[in-house]
């Protein structure tokens, strides 16, 4: 089983995190239109063979300390992750009310919200190019929970060219349907079948995603709410961790990124 459905365990468990870690979380700047950005690359250093590279966006709080620990869990020995800023090194919202004050003017301007996720994930290639951390610049993807779902996959809409987008109890709402024509990388959508936040616009999804080129999954996964994939998640009904789809959606996003870096159907 692979190292993040492996650390989870552990987690859920008690146990120390596994001792052959040697994991490090670096401060990138970069801009975004103009605006400056601050991203965070997380890799374990004690693997020094070229493994793939991932953006990843966080859910509507961004990036501060707790989501840095869950790229952490999830990168492993497996990948090494780049955390997009969506907001701006200076926008680092302190509550949910702080994080829907940052999230709706992109959710208002989705050509903006694409553009910024579009130079995070430009960003990641740089940093490949420059060897900033072991990435094999050949295997490219990215991932995202809640608004950070929304937001990977805008990325596949724009026409960028991550091998793979996963998303996690994204939003699932687009501007304009007709995008999904130019979709490059494979998409995989996974929401819980009882978030009235995503599901709502379920039918939509499917009607656009029929128009991407590229192979596309929509998982729905019976009895999960918002936040499925979040440890830290408790706020019932709405938005609960649910360790068992966890781990599946875990395990799925896994498989689906292994058969996109080895260019199978």
């Amino acid at each position: 089983m692979r190292s993040v459905i492996a650390i989870l365990a552990f987690s859920l468990l008690g146990a120390a995190p596994l001792a052959h870690a040697a994991m490090r979380a670096q401060t990138i700047g970069y801009t975004a239109g103009g605006k400056a950005m601050q991203g965070v690359l997380v890799w374990d250093d004690a693997v020094k063979t070229p493994r793939p590279g991932v953006l990843m966006i966080p859910d509507w709080t961004g990036i501060n300390a707790r989501s840095i620990d869950f790229a952490k869990t999830i990168a492993g020995r497996d990948y090494v992750i780049f955390m997009g800023d969506m907001y701006g090194k200076d926008v680092r919202p302190k509550d949910n009310d702080e994080a829907a004050a940052a999230t709706r003017p992109l959710l208002a301007d989705r050509p903006l919200l694409r553009q910024r996720v579009a130079a995070a994930f430009e960003e990641l290639k740089t940093l490949a190019a420059k060897r900033a951390a072991p990435i094999d610049s050949a295997k490219l993807a990215a991932i995202g929970f809640c608004f950070g779902g929304t937001s990977a996959l805008d990325l596949a809409r724009s026409g960028a060219d991550p091998a793979a987008v996963v998303s996690f109890h994204g939003g699932l709402s687009t501007d304009d349907p007709q995008l999904a024509q130019h979709v490059k990388a494979r998409v995989l959508a996974m929401n819980g079948a009882d978030d009235r936040g995503t599901m709502p616009d379920a039918p939509a999804f499917l009607r656009e995603m029929q128009q991407s080129p590229a192979p596309w999954q929509f998982v729905v996964f019976g009895g999960a709410v918002h936040c499925f994939a979040e440890p830290w998640s408790h706020s019932p009904p709405g938005c609960v961790y649910d360790p068992p789809v966890a781990k599946r959606a875990f395990a799925l996003m896994h498989s689906w990124l292994d058969e996109a870096f080895a260019g199978k159907p």
